[in-house]
């Protein structure tokens, strides 16, 4: 697969679609070398345009219609992983069996392990509502909120789910908009995707034989230490 910079560059959410079922792991931004990310393959005049061709805008669009998981995943940066794929995924880079095991065995903090238990009782949570009942709205509050949501990404415990806008008495946008989160169970229940039924070992053999091919030595390199082969 060519990803050289004349590479044909995507116009359309559906182009985009396809593009990440079959590459199966899409960074947003440049951050694995020589292999594509979304601002690789799309025009960079699209980019916040707020128009149908605006990449920002599909982010959002992958995890709501299933078509792809959407968190930070690795390297504390913004992946999209398409549907089929991530059951490997799930496997190869989960902390552990689930978030209480994984606090109970020390492996998750306990303000990520308080983050997780909000966001499970509440599916599709908005960063501003998760902040507020972890009672963590103050402004030195930020940095550990932040670091806990990171953390739970990078465990697979939780992906985003979409965006909420805050909107006026009237009904008309104000502010910015805010990540809302879900577990990755509830994300993956409501879309029909099923745990792979395979062991650590054999999931990362699957998506390395997988990235074998569309990778170039470089990028191959990056995977399979990410995969800890």
């Amino acid at each position: 697969m060519n990803h050289s910079s004349d590479e044909t560059l995507i116009h359309h959410y559906e182009e985009a679609v396809e593009y990440i079922e079959r590459l199966g792991i899409l960074p947003l931004a440049s951050i694995i070398p020589e292999y594509p990310s979304l601002e690789s393959i799309t025009p960079k005049e699209s980019w916040h345009s707020e128009t149908v061709q605006d990449p920002w805008g599909w982010r959002v669009r992958f995890p709501l219609e299933g078509k792809a998981a959407y968190g930070k995943f690795f390297k504390k940066k913004a992946i999209l992983i398409s549907a089929e794929w991530f059951p490997w995924m799930y496997i190869s880079l989960r902390l552990g069996a689930d978030a209480e095991t994984c606090y109970r065995d020390g492996l998750l903090s306990q303000t990520a392990w308080q983050l997780y238990q909000l966001v499970d009782m509440e599916p599709g949570i908005d960063t501003r509502v998760l902040r507020s009942r972890a009672q963590m709205k103050a402004k030195e509050d930020k940095k550990a909120f932040d670091q806990a949501v990171v953390e739970l990404q990078e465990a697979l415990l939780i992906v985003i789910s979409g965006v909420t806008m805050q909107v006026d008495d009237n009904g008309e946008q104000k502010g910015w908009s805010s990540t809302s989160y879900e577990t990755t169970t509830h994300w993956m229940r409501q879309n029909g995707i099923r745990d792979a039924s395979c062991t650590k070992a054999e999931a990362r053999e699957e998506l390395l034989t997988r990235l074998r091919k569309p990778c170039s030595d470089k990028a191959f390199a990056f995977f399979s230490k990410l995969f800890h082969t």
